[in-house]
């Protein structure tokens, strides 16, 4: 036992916790509905994208800034718009990473979209499935050389 010993309050990060959250759905018009939110202690950050379902090209892109720890962090949110017309797939991470990345981006918008993104090309790739171990197959082989978890089979 620490007798004597005072204990140094805990700052802000030492007990922290973030979530990140995804939704996806088909929207109308052929479209594929991606919202993503990240809440944590100084955030609360929604953002949405409209993908066309046929293309993957994304339509609309904006960002909501709820909460943020500084006053400057809601003049990224037009950079949200220099997404429309890219077509997600090859080159996705280069070019997440040219708008959002340095000291004139944001971290967090990138981190949120590199992981909702790709979810457009899985809603294309389950098209048409019910049974979900043939969906799970169709998705490995739409997505193979993708990532480790679909790598190329000899």
């Amino acid at each position: 036992m620490n007798k004597g010993k005072v204990l140094a309050p805990l700052n802000s990060m030492e007990d922290f916790n973030r979530d990140i959250s995804y939704h996806v759905c088909r929207g109308d018009d052929n479209q594929i509905v991606l919202v993503g939110h990240l809440k944590d202690r100084f955030h609360d950050v929604r953002m949405e994208l409209m993908v066309d379902y046929e293309s993957l090209k994304i339509n609309t892109a904006r960002v909501n800034f709820v909460r943020h720890p500084s006053v400057d962090c809601p003049n990224v949110a037009w950079r949200m718009e220099t997404l429309v017309g890219f077509t997600i797939g090859r080159g996705l991470s280069r070019k997440l990473q040219e708008i959002f990345g340095g000291g004139e981006g944001c971290g967090n918008l990138r981190v949120m979209l590199m992981g909702l993104l790709p979810l457009a090309m899985n809603v294309k790739a389950a098209a048409g499935f019910s049974d979900e171990q043939e969906m799970l197959e169709s998705i490995r082989e739409h997505l193979t050389g993708s990532c480790a978890g679909y790598a190329k089979r000899p």
